[in-house]
């Protein structure tokens, strides 16, 4: 496929540019160590991977004849967002050198469930299909590549979102700065759920 190169290229830039899916690792990594960033990672790497394929098999088809059902999922998505934002921002503070549980996680199936609703990620999905995919008898093919490779280059940048926020965790050692860095990503996974609809 003469189009892979342009394909990993895409696929490393809408993996590693801030999105409410980096911002929720970010913070999780950050609050809750790797350990508990890691199935946030996987379950939305796989997701979207998922979806990927499910758009480039007609599902894609089918979203584009039901705009109504776009915007359903975009405010489905969006009212989540804004929900795990709230979550994120009244989230108690606690020393990093304080060993009591810092409260709920976000988890494999809530990653999963994140990318369902995430219009940004259906939004990817369509254009992968649109503009990488092509035509043919071996479309099928093809989309099974994309999507397998549009994994192999998530995993990564979705990781390195990760090791950001466990070294940023040092930072915020007090318990005032732990609040302050998680009401910082609460706005940030607001808005970047909110400019979903301008984009």
């Amino acid at each position: 496929m003469e189009q892979l190169l342009p394909f990993l290229l895409f696929a490393f830039v809408a993996s590693i540019t801030p999105g409410p899916t980096n911002i929720l690792v970010l913070s999780n990594a950050s609050r809750f160590g790797l350990g508990a960033a890691l199935p946030i990672v996987l379950g939305a790497c796989f997701a979207a991977a998922a979806i990927v394929l499910l758009v480039g098999l007609g599902l894609g088809e089918a979203l584009a004849s039901h705009p109504v059902l776009q915007r359903a999922m975009a405010w489905a998505g969006i009212a989540w967002l804004s929900w795990l934002a709230w979550q994120i921002f009244r989230s108690e503070a606690r020393s990093l050198d304080d060993p009591a549980d810092p409260g709920a996680r976000l988890g494999l199936a809530g990653a999963i469930g994140l990318q369902l609703v995430n219009p940004k990620v259906w939004m990817m999905a369509l254009a992968v299909v649109g503009v990488f995919a092509g035509e043919g008898a071996d479309k099928a093919a093809r989309v099974v590549t994309l999507s397998l490779a549009f994994l192999l280059v998530s995993i990564p940048c979705m990781g390195v979102w990760a090791l950001l926020g466990f070294g940023s965790a040092r930072l915020w050692r007090s318990a005032a700065a732990q609040q302050r860095f998680n009401q910082a990503m609460a706005l940030l996974l607001l808005a970047s759920a909110w400019l979903s609809l301008v984009v």
